[in-house]
């Protein structure tokens, strides 16, 4: 949305704001231009690029946008998290969290990339337009209605910087601000929705970080009671601010010898900047299939690994037959599998319904084995986790993850009530209700929150008496295959059926139908990347060199078209 077309552009604002605020914001924006050419564009991940690429810029206009959206909401606690994810250590990035710790509502996204494409000559001036177009209903009211912050930041070199930029724009607005300093992503999620949910008849927690531990640790304790968790599980924590975060649950969990976990920390180094991400992490497992050169992991090991700001979790282990990968298709399964059995057990199950929600790229295999095997109804969205986290909320208890390991799940409010309303008649009844119940507080319903979804996988792993193997074995993955296309121009490329067809340019889905058919289990499609000229295509089948082959075929459709 540009500043020529933006519906901002109004020819007199209903209120003028104070020259002061004004002029503060105008000297506030000073010391961080647009450069030449760049354009921002507000996405899943928030805006996310080159640390040293005007982010900055971008920077202080959220801090504007996380004020405005404060004030519209009754000055609700708006969260600001700095962070780049499983990026490269030069990157970073910047993205809002709404008052119940879910993602920035849509519909101001395109709010915010209008502003951090603004000039800064023209900031001020759109800022008290944004004011008055967003505002209109809270001016008649109260003008001056307080604006409530939080913010956090991972470990990279480039924060401080874009704290001070983001700081000056509150400080120039009047915005109330708390630096939590270094946080997980998931744990600044916590923290805001904890904020806005203080005053409810059920908080959803004390907004501390030994808030944060001590919930966990205690529904930990609760779920583990009569379990027994089989050896060590070794955490790869890339390097990033999951590996502090993480060493300091320890200190609030039970060790094995007490019936709790023996968690063994590995890629823990903050200190050098360099390292965060490198050859380590939840997408170099996911991506490469290895386990990281540092983890120093034997063969048989439970392992798992965390990203950059702790919100992806995947699970593998290698034995003498090579690597093995339980990913976010895998966590959702071994979710959804606890959930419906202590749903059965606690006599819930015609009140509650499970079901699991997944994007295209899930395996063709784990699609038929919960159909088939679980039961559990599933639905399809869009790659993103937003659409994902929108759809697991219209079950009773929603599951989703995507296959990179971004995941956790819901539980709706008549859920919650129903599980720690009901009165148990027996003590299997009660096992099982007060398993549930702890779930709700052993995970971060706010977002996928890694450190969560391994305790709650390391749970469920000891109730079942699962090894690795074991759950490995509940299914075999078709093979697959992902492909990256350059195109001249993404966006004659169109997408329907959640991502999974394409509805143009028109007659490029039969030949991929084609294509298809000729091949046992075969299955395969082709979207457009959100940020450049690509398509990613990806196809399966029942053996390896026929999803090679049709992943080749489908590429060679999409360049024909592209």
């Amino acid at each position: 949305m540009s500043g020529l077309d933006s519906p901002f552009n109004k020819p007199k604002p209903v209120v003028s704001l104070d020259v002061r605020v004004l002029d503060a914001l105008a000297a506030g924006i000073l010391p961080y231009p647009v450069p030449p050419g760049r354009k921002y564009e507000y996405g899943t991940a928030g805006f996310r690029m080159k640390a040293d690429a005007g982010l900055e810029h971008v920077v202080f206009t959220v801090g504007l946008i996380a004020a405005l959206r404060s004030k519209l909401l009754k000055s609700a606690t708006i969260g600001i998290m700095i962070t780049a994810s499983h990026n490269p250590p030069e990157d970073n990035g910047v993205k809002l969290v709404d008052p119940m710790g879910d993602m920035l509502q849509q519909s101001w996204e395109g709010y915010a990339t209008t502003l951090a494409n603004t000039q800064n000559a023209d900031l001020a001036k759109t800022y008290e337009q944004f004011v008055n177009d967003i505002l209109v209903s809270v001016i008649s009211q109260n003008q001056d209605r307080p604006a409530n912050v939080v913010i956090g930041r991972d470990t990279r070199p480039s924060g401080p910087g874009l704290v001070k930029a983001l700081k000056a724009a509150l400080d120039a607005v009047g915005a109330t601000y708390q630096d939590y300093g270094y946080l997980t992503t998931p744990q600044l999620h916590y923290m805001v929705r904890c904020i806005n949910t203080q005053k409810h008849p059920v908080p959803f927690g004390i907004p501390t970080e030994e808030g944060y531990y001590q919930k966990m640790a205690n529904a930990f304790k609760t779920m583990m009671y009569g379990r027994k968790i089989n050896g060590p599980v070794i955490v790869d924590c890339a390097n990033g601010v999951g590996a502090p975060k993480l060493k300091e649950l320890i200190k609030y969990l039970p060790t094995s010898e007490e019936g709790g976990i023996d968690i063994k920390v590995v890629n823990d180094d903050i200190l050098k900047p360099e390292v965060l991400n490198h050859d380590c992490g939840a997408d170099y497992v996911k991506t490469r299939q290895r386990a990281p050169p540092g983890s120093k992991a034997a063969i048989n090991d439970r392992c798992c690994s965390l990203d950059g700001d702790a919100d992806r979790l995947v699970y593998y282990y290698t034995d003498s037959s090579g690597f093995h990968l339980l990913d976010g298709d895998r966590i959702a399964i071994l979710g959804a599998v606890f959930l419906k059995e202590m749903a059965e057990k606690a006599g819930l199950a015609d009140k509650l319904k499970v079901g699991l929600v997944q994007t295209a790229y899930a395996n063709g295999a784990s699609t038929e084995y919960v159909k088939k095997v679980l039961d559990v109804p599933i639905e399809v969205t869009a790659t993103g986790v937003k659409h994902l986290h929108h759809a697991a909320a219209r079950f009773d208890i929603g599951v989703y993850f995507e296959a990179n390991g971004h995941g956790t799940i819901l539980f709706s409010e008549k859920a919650t009530q129903i599980i720690r309303e009901t009165q148990p008649r027996n003590p299997g009844q009660k096992y099982a209700l007060d398993s549930l119940s702890a779930s709700i507080d052993l995970i971060n319903q706010t977002v996928g929150d890694a450190i969560s979804d391994m305790l709650f996988t390391e749970v469920v792993l000891a109730y079942k008496s699962w090894t690795p193997e074991n759950w490995l074995g509940i299914y075999k993955d078709l093979p697959n295959r992902l492909v990256r296309v350059t195109v001249k121009d993404r966006s004659v490329f169109r997408t329907t059926d959640a991502e999974r067809k394409l509805e143009s340019p028109k007659g490029i889905q039969n030949e991929i139908n084609k294509a298809v058919a000729s091949y046992v289990k075969g299955r395969a499609f082709a979207r457009p990347s959100g940020t450049e000229d690509v398509l990613r295509v990806y196809a399966e089948a029942h053996y390896p060199h026929e999803a090679e082959a049709l992943a080749a075929q489908v590429e060679e459709i999409v360049k024909k078209y592209g």
